[in-house]
């Protein structure tokens, strides 16, 4: 049944390559149990309780990535939006973790019309092909920069910015081990080989201190109780200016955070039409809007589209099959929280760099020749690592694009669509 629902003969996939895949993604964001209730405790929210909303928002919106979308990718709580949840509205603002939940349920609400109306797809399906391709690279480059920040191999530097870390500390060491041995396996085609390498960089971790056993041998138990988060909303102060600014920003980095991962990994797995659209786009849209409502009344901050999917799409990944799988290992996560909160950055470290190295491919499909779809590709990838952000990456990229095609008399390469968000990432850049 799942095979002719998934099409999975006609994607020139199978059970395996799908259930592997989505264990690969999973393994990759399963840190995401860890960081969020971490962050958000920090409001004063109940750590137990986000845990469990967290696992809970994820698995709603990757079973409609799964059944409504049918495409490979998992959603979950955003970083750097729970960061802003926490450390910007409610800790440097003054307002309330409620007042910040507001804010993100009426995001998606509004993202639900959006999507409703085609204007979520017609914002994806506008941007050309070439950027397509190099939003792609640069969320390459994203990713590896995080597994190797997550590892400590690159580290701040005030002098230099970024600098070589310390490569001789345990959680450096775990994760340059995994990388060899990934890299090996890759050369091998063995099939799993990212997944290998995280519960083999995972076991090393131990000896070394990196990975933490969880304490005595219950590892399964009851999830905490979402009772103190659940439906938590403060809707007094929804017409505030700071209401509408806070909301501006969850609306824009969710927009195109979200917009540059479908595009970014759709072009890694070959999966874009011959017009270079995503498959399917509005019904992919829909699972981060539910995701973030849902995600909202249960207690969590915005659901978005994990730049992590492509770890499984690297393994094969093609069908709603990969997602239906990591929305099952969020829920046994649910019962084994100890066991999935061990894996360590470090562990999940070489997966990701890895998968920076399969997303570049398509920077092979750019045109470089004609500058002004050079220049705009080359901002997009390079800002993307630089700025600790898919978004930015885009507004660079997609500035450049209009204004230089402007400037060169290429205005038959402009759809009105591109302009309307060239102005509006000027108000952005203006008034944020």
């Amino acid at each position: 049944m799942l095979e002719k629902f998934f099409q999975l003969k006609a994607n020139k996939t199978s059970y395996r390559t799908e259930i592997l895949a989505g264990i690969t993604t999973f393994m990759t964001m399963a840190y995401i149990l860890a960081v969020n209730p971490d962050i958000l405790s920090a409001t004063g929210m109940d750590k137990g309780a986000v845990f469990t909303a967290t696992a809970l928002a994820s698995i709603v919106a990757t079973l409609i990535m799964a059944f409504v979308a049918k495409l490979p990718f998992a959603l979950a709580p955003g970083m750097g939006l729970n960061a802003f949840f926490a450390f910007t509205v409610v800790l440097g603002m003054g307002y309330s973790w409620q007042f910040a939940l507001t804010a993100v349920f009426i995001e998606g609400i509004i993202f639900l019309l959006l999507t409703a109306f085609n204007i979520r797809e017609i914002i994806v399906n506008s941007i050309p092909l070439n950027m397509k391709h190099s939003v792609s690279a640069g969320i390459g480059l994203f990713i590896a920069f995080i597994g190797l920040h997550n590892a400590g191999i690159v580290a701040a530097n005030d002098a230099t910015l970024v600098s070589l870390g310390d490569i001789t500390s345990a959680p450096a060491l775990v994760a340059l081990t995994g990388l060899i041995l990934t890299g090996v396996l890759l050369a091998l085609k063995v099939k799993g080989a990212l997944l290998i390498g995280i519960v083999a960089s995972t076991l090393i971790g131990i000896p070394l201190g990196v990975t933490h056993l969880p304490e005595g041998i219950k590892l399964v138990s009851m999830p905490p109780s979402i009772d103190s988060v659940f439906f938590q909303f403060e809707f007094s102060k929804i017409f505030t200016v700071d209401m509408a600014v806070v909301l501006f920003t969850f609306l824009f980095v969710d927009m195109f955070d979200t917009v540059g991962t479908l595009v970014g990994v759709s072009s890694k797995a070959g999966m874009l039409d011959a017009k270079g659209n995503v498959p399917r786009a509005k019904q992919a849209l829909f699972a981060d809007a539910v995701g973030t409502t849902v995600g909202a009344m249960l207690g969590t901050s915005t659901v978005t589209t994990y730049v992590e999917s492509a770890s499984g799409v690297s393994e094969g990944g093609r069908t709603g099959l990969t997602s239906l799988t990591v929305a099952g290992m969020f829920l046994l996560a649910l019962f084994f929280a100890p066991l999935f909160i061990m894996i360590p950055g470090a562990a999940t470290a070489p997966a990701l760099i890895m998968v920076g190295l399969f997303m570049l491919s398509p920077i092979q499909k750019i045109d470089l020749n004609d500058f002004t779809e050079a220049i705009p590709a080359f901002l997009t990838i390079i800002i993307m690592p630089l700025t600790y952000s898919i978004a930015e990456g885009i507004v660079f990229g997609m500035l450049s694009y209009v204004l230089l095609k402007m400037l060169t008399g290429k205005f038959r390469d402009l759809s009105i669509t591109m302009y309307i968000i060239a102005l509006l990432f000027i108000a952005k850049i203006i008034f944020a």
